[in-house]
Formats: structure tokens, sequence, C-alpha cells
């Protein structure tokens, strides 16, 4: 079906393409049992009301919409999109000054939004931290799209993940990675996100202090059609944990990361798209699809 898909959006057309995404939703909503319960119970909390059915099929929708989108980004068919981008500069200072950071983004929206750098006038040193076995089949068929794209993956949970991205960032490349999802083995810390406990890796922080370099927030929230909008936020010149409160200060800059992400998610409430009881402290998810294979 993924291939069909990507042939026919290659071959036909992007309208061609999205009409099919409504039996696709219908799909997912009549069979998708779990994921259709936890997308309720996010938009419960997220439109502070309770959320309807046609709110339910929104959510999917928008979400099979961006992987849609993916095969256009991968290409380069940037010409399909409406795009607005804020506060790229704060990135582009960073970068004309041949410095690396870190650029943290989510499972809120689409994170390969991020491959349209038109507007940043400069070709972007991108590298991808990443766990590509957690979406083989998607990774493989977007890698076929543009096979540079395991060139800008980085690997998580090998021997020689964080020596790459040290150099990656003393080389002044971008490391991009996602924040709020748990590995099966990673180290975790509670916040509170919309009122209620939920884990957060440490991943992200533990890495901005080894690289001692700027960390940025990345949201690519998508409008509807073709239109998307980034938001970039400046989140710490520089990260530093201290030896007699590490594990608060680890603490405090996850609170600040979900604070943001909650911000973002309740004004977007159809872009979250981490379809599983987020709030169940024990597991780390199974949803419909995964943003693991970014870019994106």
């Amino acid at each position: 079906m993924l291939h069909l898909i990507r042939w026919i959006a290659l071959h036909m057309g992007r309208g061609t393409a999205r009409s099919l995404l409504y039996p696709i939703t219908l799909y997912f909503l009549l069979t998708a049992g779990k994921q259709r319960r936890a997308s309720r119970e996010f938009l419960n909390m997220a439109l502070n009301r309770p959320a309807t059915p046609w709110d339910v099929t929104k959510h999917i929708h928008t979400f099979a919409s961006t992987i849609l989108d993916r095969v256009f980004m991968m290409t380069d068919r940037y010409d399909c999109f409406d795009l607005k981008i804020n506060n790229h500069e704060l990135i582009a200072e960073v970068l004309n000054q041949n410095r690396g950071c870190i650029l943290l983004g989510s499972h809120l929206g689409s994170f390969e939004v991020l491959r349209i750098t038109a507007v940043l006038r400069r070709e972007l040193p991108l590298k991808i931290l990443m766990y590509p076995q957690h979406n083989e089949m998607l990774v493989r068929i977007l890698s076929e799209l543009n096979p540079t794209l395991s060139d800008n993956i980085i690997p998580l949970g090998q021997t020689d993940t964080l020596i790459r991205a040290q150099e990656s960032a003393a080389s002044g490349s971008i490391i991009g990675m996602l924040g709020d999802r748990v590995a099966d083995s990673g180290k975790t810390v509670t916040c509170r996100f919309f009122d209620r406990p939920a884990n957060f890796s440490q991943g992200p922080i533990l890495l901005a202090s080894l690289l001692k370099v700027p960390v940025f927030l990345f949201f690519g929230v998508y409008l509807g059609g073709n239109r998307y909008e980034i938001h970039i936020e400046s989140f710490a010149d520089q990260i530093s944990l201290t030896r007699g409160s590490r594990e608060q200060d680890i603490q405090y800059w996850t609170q600040r990361y979900a604070e943001r992400l909650e911000h973002y998610a309740r004004s977007a409430p159809y872009n979250w798209f981490n379809f599983y009881d987020y709030w169940d402290v024990q597991q780390t998810g199974v949803e419909i699809g995964s943003q693991n294979s970014v870019p994106g």
C-alpha cells in the first residue's frame, strides 16, 4: 500500500493521492481501536471539551496527510507547499558562526518539513539521531525516494553514536532529534504534561550537556491543504548539569520542553501524532505509524 501511494503521488499528483486518504482514514478509524481511544483521550484534554467522532477522524486524517507529504518533501518537490517559517534567523546566526547546534523536535506535526530550506538561503547541514529499526519499512521506502537520507542519519544505540554526534556538532552541523518518545531502555524523567504525569526521555538533555552547543526547539505544524508553519524557538545557549544537582537540572530542562510541547499541542491538537496512552508511565507507545524515521 505504501508503494502504491508513493507511485500515485509521484505519477498522478498530490491531489489524486490525497483522495486516497479518506478510505485510509476510514480504515484506521474502524480497525484501530486502541489508537482511536488514545486520540479521543488526548483530544478531550487538548480541546477542553468532549471529543466527537469527527474530531478523531480529523486527527487521523491530519496524520495521514503529513505521511503522504513526506513523498513530496523527500523528492524536493517543495513547490507543492505554502510554507511559513518563524525565527529561522536564530539558526542561521549560529550556522554563520560555523557552530553546531541541536534542533529538538517532537511527534507534533511534521519534522520532514525541515527539509524545505530555501528560506534559509543555504544548504542545511543536518544530521538526524534516530532508531531506524522502529519503522524499518517506511525508512526503506523513503530511502528509495532519496538515497542521501541514510547519509544524514546517526543511528541511536550504537557504540559510536556519541562520537559521530560530537564530530558533527564540531563541524558545524545541526543535530536533529525528537524528545517526546522514550526508548525501550532509555532513562526517563517524569514531568507534568496536561496536568498529568508523563515520562520523557533524558536523552536530549544529556546529549546537549555533552555537546555544549545551543539548543533550539522545532515544531512543523500542518495547517491543512498544502500549508505548513514552522516554529523555531531558542531553548538554551548551553545546557550544563552540575554534579550536586544533576537530577534537578535534568528535571528542570525536561519540564521546560514538556511545557513548550504542551503549548503547541493545545494550539494545534490535530497535529499530535502519539496514538497511544501517553500518560501510561509504564509503556513507551504503539501507534498507527511512527515518525521515528525522520526526517523526519
